[in-house]
This record gives structure tokens, sequence and C-alpha cells, in this order.
């Protein structure tokens, strides 16, 4: 968490030093469980730094989390799996951020949210996720590609860090469209949960739907 929370100040500084917003916007594609008993939901040390950024007009999108999907053993030592609600962790509770769950990529109305997808309520009782996106067998760049092996420059991943950073697109095309929200990251959230495609499932799994950004820009 130290490691992060020193990236997140070192953007807040470039920003700074440069007088204007120059970062518009991170993505966080990573995530942990938190003490309840030592911080508030979304009130952690990491949760906290973000926040001073979202205000400084940074907007940042968040990873759900990746623990819908739990194993119950019994005394028989039987595993049984099922589908957890409550399970959204840090930094996917802090409220000014956009907390992002994961769907199918290609038939998301069919298959809905992904089994593996962390569930809300906050466990304060806020609405989370706020969006979903493809997270289901997303092909990207992969860190540890060989120059000379080009079946390594590419890899294959399930999870909400995949479905965080499509939502990061949207974000960033939308600012590129409409420059006067840089800097307002209540605004760009407000209009990314109210042009959402809804799924038709629970709001506490889907939050407000898929990311629609024609909407986006149609309503602006």
């Amino acid at each position: 968490d130290s490691w992060v929370i020193k990236a997140v100040q070192q953007v807040a500084e470039i920003n700074e030093k440069a007088g204007e917003l120059v970062i518009h916007g991170v993505n966080l594609s990573l995530g942990s469980n938190f003490d309840p008993e030592s911080y508030g939901c979304g009130f952690t040390p990491l949760c906290n730094e973000l926040r001073r950024l979202w205000r400084q007009g940074v907007v940042v999108v968040v990873a759900a989390g990746n623990e819908g999907l739990a194993y119950l053993v019994q005394g028989d030592g039987e595993a049984y799996p099922t589908n957890m609600d409550l399970s959204i962790g840090d930094p996917a509770n802090l409220e000014d951020a956009i907390a992002v769950g994961s769907v199918h990529k290609s038939s998301p109305h069919n298959y809905g949210v992904s089994y593996f997808s962390s569930r809300g309520p906050t466990a304060d009782g806020r609405q989370k996720p706020d969006v979903v996106a493809p997270g289901e067998k997303i092909v990207s760049a992969h860190h540890g590609f060989r120059l000379a092996k080009p079946g390594t420059w590419m890899v294959e991943m399930s999870g909400t860090s995949m479905a965080a950073p499509h939502v990061s697109g949207v974000v960033a095309s939308f600012l590129s469209a409409r420059r006067e929200f840089i800097g307002f990251p209540d605004r760009v959230k407000r209009s990314v949960l109210d042009n959402c495609t809804a799924l038709e499932r629970a709001g506490y799994v889907q939050g407000k739907g898929l990311p629609n950004l024609m909407r986006m820009l149609g309503s602006t």
C-alpha cells in the first residue's frame, strides 16, 4: 500500500508543480481487504490519498475486486462454491471514485455480471460497484513480453482489473471531447452513471450498468 500511496502522491505533485491538471485521471486495477475495526469503510490510508486526488480534480477509476466467489468448507471437509455479497474491498469502497465490476465481454445482457466480480453493498450500506465493464478473457499487452517471441506480446486474463481500464478509456474519450469537464470528477462520474445501459440485474451487482459513451456525449 505504501508504494501505491507514493504513486498517488506523485500524481498530485506533478499536477501541483505544473500549476494545472496535466494528469486528468488514474486507473487502479488493484485492491485489498480492509480492517473494519481500524478504518471506516472507504477511509483506509490509500482511500484518503485517493480522496485528496479526486478533490484536486483527478478522476479515479478502481477495480471492484474479484471476491464475488468464495468456497465454504463444511465440517466434513467438502468445499462448496457460493457467491458473496458485501465483498467490495478497498479502494473500491471509496465514494470519490468509480468502482468497476466485470461482465462477459460479448454477451453481457445474457450472462450478466461475472461470477467472480465483487458485489455490494459496501459494509456501511452504499451501492457499489458503480458500473460494470468487460472483464472476462480480455486480451491485452503482456508486461512479461520477450521481443524475439511474438507469442509473449499479448496475454489473456479475467478480472475486474481488466474491466476498470475499459471505463478509464470511456472517461478519457469523454474528456477529450468535452474538455470543460476536466477538473470536475463529480460531474464526470454523474455523467457516467446517468447514461449507463442497464443489464436488468440488481443494483448491488451491476451498479448502474454498462457505461455508454455515446449517451454521455449526447447528453452534454
